[in-house]
């Protein structure tokens, strides 16, 4: 199992990034998939995640700013953060608990940073 992720940066507040995740090695389809994050100094927490039936649901902290998808086709989920703020510089991790493994997998990372 491999969950490849990518789209990190730096950028300054206000503006957007798009992080994407690859899995491989999972049946990507029925399985949830999920985006956390670690700040510095602070826990890993989750941002949002999305159901196999394309259900979603994200931390207050990002809600109205960042969007969660999924593309079974291509293996991939997806975040779309707006309006990124100084206080979400973390690195993001891509996540998977997949049946029938029944165990956690993580990507290995990006790191986003907003800085003026």
């Amino acid at each position: 199992v491999q969950l490849q992720a990518s789209g990190g940066g730096v950028v300054q507040p206000g503006e957007s990034l798009r992080l994407s995740c690859v899995a491989s090695g999972i049946v990507f389809e029925i399985n949830t998939m999920a985006w956390y994050r670690q700040g510095p100094g602070k826990q890993r927490e989750l941002v949002a995640r999305i159901t196999s039936a394309g259900s979603t649901n994200y931390a207050d902290s990002v809600k109205a700013r960042f969007t969660v998808s999924r593309d079974n086709a291509k293996n991939t989920v997806s975040l779309q953060m707006n309006s990124l703020k100084p206080e979400d510089t973390a690195v993001y991790y891509c996540y998977s608990r997949p049946y029938p493994l029944n165990r956690d997998y993580w990507g290995q990372g990006t790191q986003v940073t907003v800085s003026s």
